[in-house]
C-alpha cells in the first residue's frame, strides 16, 4: 500500500514578516557592509535595526557596550516623547546617527538612522543586555523606533532597497570577494 506524500505545511510568516516591510540602506555612509535594515509598519513607523550582513552580526564580534550618546550635548536617552502629536521627540535626518557599538576588539561601528522623522523611543534593553542584538536583530535587538512625517511616510523608501535588492547586492559583494581571493 503506498503512502502519498504529505503536503509541507505552509511556514507561517514571523510577526516582522506579517506586519513590517523590509527596507535595506547598503553601505551606510560609504562603509563597506555596514548595511541598515529598516522595518517600516503599515501606520508609517519605523523600526531600525542592523542588517544581517552587518559585521557586528557576521562575524562572531563580541559587543563590549552601546552608547547613545552621541556628542557631549546630544544624547538619544535624553529623548522624551509625549502627546498626540509627540512633542519633545529629537528630529532626525537620513544620516543622523542614534547609536555606537563598540565591540571588544577595538572596532566601533556608528548606526545611523536612514529615515527622516521624529525619534520615538531607543532600546535601552540593548545597554544592559547587548548580546540581544546579535541574537534578535529584528525583534529585542532593535535599535530605535522612528515616526516619519505623514506626507514623507511615502517617499523616505526612495533610497532604500527591496529586500530582493538587497539580496542581490550581498551576492555581488560574496562574489566579489571570492574573485579577488
Amino acid at each position: 500500500m503506498a503512502t502519498e506524500p504529505v503536503a509541507a505545511e505552509p511556514a507561517v510568516p514571523s510577526l516582522v514578516d506579517r506586519y513590517f516591510t523590509r527596507w535595506y540602506k547598503a553601505d551606510v555612509k560609504g562603509k563597506p557592509c555596514e548595511d541598515h535594515c529598516i522595518l517600516q509598519h503599515s501606520n508609517r513607523i519605523c523600526v531600525i535595526t542592523l542588517a544581517g550582513s552587518h559585521p557586528v552580526l557576521q562575524s562572531g564580534k563580541t559587543i563590549k557596550s552601546i552608547s547613545y550618546q552621541i556628542s557631549t550635548n546630544c544624547s538619544r536617552l535624553q529623548n522624551k516623547v509625549s502627546g498626540k502629536f509627540k512633542r519633545g521627540a529629537q528630529f532626525l535626518t537620513e544620516l543622523a546617527p542614534l547609536c555606537k557599538i563598540y565591540c571588544s576588539d577595538g572596532e566601533e561601528y556608528t548606526i545611523s538612522s536612514c529615515v527622516r522623522g521624529r525619534l520615538m523611543e531607543v532600546n535601552e534593553n540593548i545597554l544592559h543586555e547587548p548580546s540581544i542584538l546579535q541574537e534578535k536583530p529584528s525583534t529585542e535587538g532593535y535599535i530605535a523606533v522612528v515616526l516619519p512625517k505623514f506626507e514623507e511616510s511615502k517617499s523616505i523608501t526612495e533610497g532604500l532597497l527591496t529586500q530582493k535588492q538587497y539580496e542581490e547586492v550581498v551576492v555581488k559583494r560574496i562574489n566579489a570577494t571570492t574573485a579577488t581571493s
